[in-house]
């Protein structure tokens, strides 16, 4: 039997357990709010779902009622006791002590029985959300989906547009396209957070929007590029390649793009042009 949300304190008081901010454990326990994830997720009765920090369980108890089987990744090993208890009566749902950026989800998937596609299912602390996407997105088996619930903010930073652009969206659009699906006020959560959140949902691509090999030529460019906010990419990119700013300029103009914009102005397609102009200068 699930705890109702109100006695989800009690829950965590018989346990002798208090969150752990370090953690960023804010658990999502709204009724409504964890239907919205679960349908933000589109999840099909034969699917199967890693789940990535299920905390108390209350949206794991959801996901293990809709689909065939989920694993469930869980660092806090206090709170493994808890999820046994809230869990018991689902037997579909795997619950493995451990970091999900030290494990591989292809060996999680695996060994539950699921060598196809999966799907994951995420509320995940801010501090963790740029290393744990990647960290997904670049496995030997990626998901067929992200459904993360996220800092409103950053939901909107993943989904953002040129002219505002990010290394966290870059990294993100690169792999799928991202939307928001639902939004989550702080009063969802025990205990409440200081802000809103947001569940995004990632349809990943069946390959990325520029060749496997270039990614990491990408992702360096990028992060040179973004160091350095303020400056115009001729400068970023020097300084943050270590080149000198001719060599900067050159590459720009090969690619067709103005030396005195920045990074935040570039849309993916010029990233990827910008990519192909360094793979063939080196």
């Amino acid at each position: 039997m699930k705890p109702p949300e109100e006695k989800i304190p009690e829950l965590v008081r018989r346990h002798g357990l208090r969150p752990d901010k370090g953690l960023g454990q804010n658990f999502l326990i709204d009724e409504t709010a964890l239907q919205r994830v679960v349908e933000a997720a589109q999840l099909q009765p034969e699917a199967a779902v890693l789940e990535i920090g299920p905390g108390l369980g209350s949206l794991t108890r959801l996901l293990a009622m809709r689909c065939r089987r989920v694993v469930a990744v869980e660092l806090d090993t206090a709170l493994v006791p808890v999820l046994q208890e809230v869990l018991m009566a689902y037997p579909n749902v795997r619950i493995v002590p451990g970091d999900i950026l030290r494990l591989d989800p292809d060996d999680l998937m695996s060994e539950a029985g699921f060598t196809t596609s999966y799907s994951v299912v995420a509320n995940i602390p801010y501090y963790i959300t740029s290393a744990l996407i990647r960290h997904l997105l670049e496995a030997r088996r990626p998901p067929e989906t992200l459904t993360l619930t996220v800092q409103r903010e950053v939901a909107e930073r993943i989904c953002a547009a040129p002219g505002d652009m990010s290394l966290l969206a870059l990294s993100v659009q690169v792999y799928g396209c991202p939307r928001v699906a639902a939004r989550i006020p702080a009063g969802a959560f025990y205990p409440p957070p200081k802000v809103d959140s947001a569940v995004i949902r990632v349809e990943i691509y069946d390959q990325p929007r520029m060749p496997r090999p270039q990614l990491p030529s990408f992702f360096r460019l990028a992060k040179a590029g973004f160091s350095q906010k303020r400056k115009t990419l001729r400068n970023a990119l020097a300084g943050g390649m270590a080149w000198k700013a001719e060599r900067a300029e050159a590459l720009l103009r090969q690619a067709g793009i103005d030396p005195q914009r920045r990074a935040e102005t570039l849309g993916l397609e010029e990233w990827a042009a910008l990519t192909q102009a360094y793979s063939e200068s080196v």
